[in-house]
């Protein structure tokens, strides 16, 4: 008897595009296990990092303002469920896996610190082996989830996360080492820069930070004046423009004048949002607390295991500490220095 999740790999077969990554042509986990019979293997992947506590961690961790009261503003999460989104709608206006699409965008930044990109600059800058939150996300599922087992993720989940968009790196990189080697891997990276640099310039405006005639005109007279028309504008650019432009079917396609736009607006947010002293100020000071945890930890490893709750390390102290670091949301770093280095006052009973 064909089991629901041949079924529904046949149908993949016969509906997506040649240029789609099928479940049934994974290259494979690292530890082999039976498959699912209702799940292909992507779509298991995916309820896996769904499922996973670096996942759910994702709502307390800064995506640009830190630890912010109002309701409105972007977490790590809420990036992560946008990226997903648009990911997903390019992935299935291009007929490509949706299920690969969706477990690559949504595991993309399980490793990212605490206090956004200002603590990945301190674990690189502190620790001798230095630190990449890309990186880290892949450590995250190989090592780190299932108390050490890991979630046992197919390569090209894996090879998608590790490849996804870095800083102020190349939309679409022309070196073949930077890039996934499946096109969904291509659709989250430029899904991941299109979400960020619309929501965190929607934040930016809430808050205050700047206001909407700030923003260039050529990026409005070309992307559209509002969050929604140029979300709009640049889904619609790589869906056409890749269509019309296959080539080899190995990477994405993005218009010049809209590609030329977009790094227009990601080099506006970097000069007046991500290095404005009202945002970064705050994250100067929230590095002292990475960077005295570090330290405490890295000089007392008998302290540390208490703190961690374990008996002996399973990497360097280096190592470890970083991974405990990283892991943390922002409001258990904060309560976890008050702990460690702040004085309680006597109580008097």
């Amino acid at each position: 008897m064909v089991s629901i999740r041949e079924s529904l790999e046949e149908i993949e077969k016969r509906i997506l595009s040649p240029h789609a990554r099928l479940s049934m042509e994974t290259k494979g986990r690292a530890r082999e296990e039976q498959e699912c019979d209702l799940r292909p293997a992507f779509q298991r992947d995916r309820d896996r990092i769904i499922h996973s506590k670096a996942f759910r961690r994702l709502k307390h961790k800064t995506q640009v303002f830190l630890s912010p009261t109002g309701d409105h503003y972007r977490t790590r999460l809420t990036h992560t469920l946008e990226v997903s989104q648009i990911a997903r709608t390019i992935s299935k206006a291009l007929r490509l896996n949706e299920d690969l699409t969706e477990a690559i965008a949504l595991g993309h930044d399980l490793g990212h610190t605490p206090f956004g990109h200002a603590g990945e600059e301190v674990l690189d800058g502190i620790a001798p082996h230095g630190f990449s939150h890309t990186e880290q996300s892949l450590r995250v599922v190989d090592v780190l989830e299932r108390e050490g087992r890991g979630l046992n993720l197919t390569y090209e989940v894996r090879d998608g996360i590790v490849k996804h968009s870095k800083g102020k790196g190349d939309v679409i990189p022309l070196d073949p080492s930077e890039r996934a080697t499946t096109l969904e891997g291509h659709v989250v990276r430029v899904a991941d820069i299109i979400a960020y640099i619309n929501h965190d310039l929607d934040d930016a405006t809430r808050a205050g930070v700047i206001d909407e005639k700030d923003i260039p005109k050529e990026c409005s007279h070309i992307l559209g004046e509002t969050h929604g028309e140029r979300i709009d504008t640049m889904v619609k650019d790589v869906i056409y423009t890749t269509l019309s432009s296959q080539g080899d079917g190995t990477a994405l396609s993005l218009s010049p004048p809209i590609l030329e736009a977009m790094v227009r607006l990601r080099d506006f947010l970097y000069d007046r949002v991500y290095d404005a002293e009202m945002v970064h100020g705050d994250f100067a000071k929230a590095s002292k607390i990475l960077i005295e945890l570090y330290e405490r930890f890295t000089a007392d490893v008998d302290f540390f295991l208490r703190e961690i709750g374990r008996d002996v390390l399973y990497d360097t102290v280096d190592t470890c500490v970083c991974d405990y670091l990283a892991g943390m949301t922002d409001r258990y770093a904060f309560n976890l220095y008050e702990r460690i280095f702040l004085p309680r006052p006597w109580l008097i009973v």
